[in-house]
């Protein structure tokens, strides 16, 4: 029997091969991404991570089983948590404000992700708040577990995929996967569809991010 996370990964696999392969990804595996662009992109990680855990925070609330309850603020207060001291010390590392978890001003490509994630979390259920939240852990441990072998002489960009390959966190991304399962066979055609449009929604964000953070990114009214 194919799994629901299956079926999301297959409806998925263009903007999926696109984020693995996008050269922000590629040049940090490699060690070669010039430092504004991974500046830019811990700034933004920032402000989507404070949010991130803020949604965990509503899907507890929306769970029904007090052990997925549980589970979410677990979740919230340490895989993410930990992912925030490692952005802080890389921000140490690289000379950026102290002040600048309070400083962050979020770009276009940052402010809808965590938008379309409060939206999904507010209007919607449990189901689509996991499958909102999924792309974020799931795209990141396959980076991790993809580029393991990579060497990077940048030890930051070493550090990053440590984090993201290491044993710990593949295992709390198989938490949210196998969730999302449980959760869409109990769940109409109907729900599954909108489990499944705000998996892709967000995963299109997922591969905007990396742009964002290589390219660079501006309002309008600032170009």
């Amino acid at each position: 029997m194919t799994l629901f996370t299956d079926e999301l990964k297959v409806m998925t696999a263009k903007s999926w091969e696109k984020s693995m392969t996008h050269p922000f990804v590629v040049e940090l595996a490699e060690g070669t991404l010039p430092e504004e662009a991974f500046k830019r992109y811990l700034v933004q990680d920032m402000y989507y991570l404070n949010h991130y855990s803020k949604i965990h925070a509503l899907a507890a609330v929306q769970a029904e089983e007090t052990a997925v309850t549980h589970m979410l603020l677990k979740q919230a207060q340490e895989t993410i948590a930990a992912e925030m001291l490692m952005h802080t010390e890389h921000a140490r590392l690289l000379g950026m404000s102290t002040t600048i978890q309070t400083d962050i001003r979020p770009l276009p490509t940052a402010y809808g992700y965590t938008s379309h994630l409060y939206r999904v979390a507010m209007a919607g259920s449990l189901g689509q708040t996991i499958a909102g939240l999924l792309p974020c852990y799931w795209l990141y441990a396959d980076i991790g577990s993809y580029y393991r072998d990579s060497k990077p002489v940048n030890p930051l960009y070493a550090s990053w995929l440590e984090n993201y390959g290491s044993e710990l966190f593949q295992k709390e991304t198989q938490v949210q996967i196998d969730l999302l399962n449980r959760l869409a066979e109990l769940s109409s055609e109907a729900e599954k569809e909108k489990m499944r449009d705000a998996f892709k929604r967000a995963k299109e964000y997922e591969l905007a991010f990396w742009e964002m953070a290589y390219a660079g990114e501006q309002w309008p009214s600032e170009k």
